[in-house]
């Protein structure tokens, strides 16, 4: 499960990193973020039109756009790479409307007997990625738009086992634009994008207690315990 993350950076880094097309700016609700909890608003990258990357800001929870009741998207945050092009609420946007949630860290649960240990996972070389996503649009029964993410979980690699039975998918740079266009309907191919990262690129650490608690979206939840 991946349930909090964080992406403490500025537009520039961002743009830098995804290459919006010309033109195209952060949504003004961006903002750099220390502690993103579920159903919050996170920042993604899709390219709906082949012509390139567009950043949106949407609700964390993936609402179906079938949903009588919004309120599904809240159970909704994570959906598993084995069974997405089988389950209801994932495949018509696994088919089509594939994204990337912009994070530079996610945080999760290691457990030390009674205990559990908020442990900070990144890139060793600190850069901002994109988590394997789905998204949808969701119409109230006034027509108002809503739209909504889930981020992609797979099988943990050797520096997750120890901390957790599941890790969020982070896609290599090289198979962003793949998973991006509405063009691959391969499931198969697409399947093959949703492996573990390479432990060997990846670093952890502990942090403080302040990550428990989602309003604590400060800075010094960052900061490493040891």
């Amino acid at each position: 499960m991946c349930g909090r993350y964080s992406l403490a950076i500025d537009y520039d880094a961002i743009n830098d990193r995804f290459v919006f097309r010309g033109g195209v700016q952060l949504p003004m609700k961006y903002r750099p973020r220390f502690n993103v909890a579920p159903t919050q608003e996170v920042l993604t990258v899709v390219n709906p039109t082949g012509e390139g990357n567009e950043p949106r800001m949407m609700k964390w929870g993936l609402i179906p756009f079938w949903a009588k009741d919004p309120s599904i998207g809240n159970r909704m945050i994570n959906a598993r790479a084995e069974s997405i092009s089988e389950k209801p609420a994932f495949r018509n946007a696994f088919q089509r409307q594939r994204c990337l949630v912009v994070a530079d860290s996610f945080y999760e649960w290691r457990k030390e007997g009674k205990h559990k240990v908020p442990m900070r996972i990144m890139l060793k070389t600190g850069e901002p990625f994109g988590f394997a996503g789905l998204w949808e649009t969701w119409k109230s029964p006034e027509g108002a738009a809503v739209e909504s993410c889930t981020i992609i979980t797979t099988t943990p690699n050797a520096l997750m086992e120890p901390i957790h039975n599941r890790m969020p998918v982070i896609l290599p740079k090289q198979a962003e634009s793949a998973w991006l266009s509405s063009a691959n309907v391969d499931a198969a191919v697409l399947r093959e994008l949703l492996g573990p990262y390479p432990a060997r690129e990846m670093d952890a650490y502990e942090v403080s207690a302040l990550v428990n608690v989602p309003k604590n979206d400060v800075p010094e939840v960052l900061a490493r315990v040891r």
